[in-house]
């Protein structure tokens, strides 16, 4: 179970940072481009405040969200969130994020196999993924060597 957490926290952990660089890299684009001017507009300017001093719950907290929390990483890089208070955030949102699915994920797995340990239904998925895997790089071999 722990490993499975630690996936998942490295996971959530990794997009949330990447979502943020993203928006960081849309923001720089964006100073670059016809819109700089309105990028520092005062109510830019006043919403980059306020998501440097109180931005870090709602980073945190849209770990809980579905839909949401793309948006809300996206936009902490957008409006220039000092890492020092996002990379705080985005540790706190991706445990628990990791919880929640650890816990409702194993709960499932548990009421779906019942008496089946968890561990044989994972085997399970991972098998079906390794075999749909190598039956999509043998279909693409014959392609690729004809080609060559």
């Amino acid at each position: 179970m722990w490993l499975v957490f630690g996936v998942l926290w490295l996971g959530a952990f990794t997009r949330g940072n990447a979502t943020y660089w993203v928006g960081r890299g849309v923001r720089a684009g964006g100073g670059r481009s016809r819109f700089a001017d309105h990028l520092e507009r005062p109510i830019v300017r006043r919403a980059e405040g306020w998501v440097r001093r109180f931005g870090a719950p709602a980073v945190a907290l849209g770990f809980l969200t579905v839909g949401v929390q793309t948006a809300i990483n996206a936009s902490a890089g957008m409006l220039r969130m000092p890492q020092r208070r996002f990379l705080p955030a985005v540790t706190v949102g991706a445990l628990l994020w990791a919880t929640v699915y650890t816990t409702v994920g194993f709960t499932v797995l548990d009421a779906w196999f019942g008496d089946l340990a968890w561990w044989w239904a994972l085997a399970a998925v991972a098998v079906v993924v390794a075999i749909v895997v190598v039956s999509r790089r043998l279909e693409r071999a014959p392609a690729d060597s004809a080609g060559g």
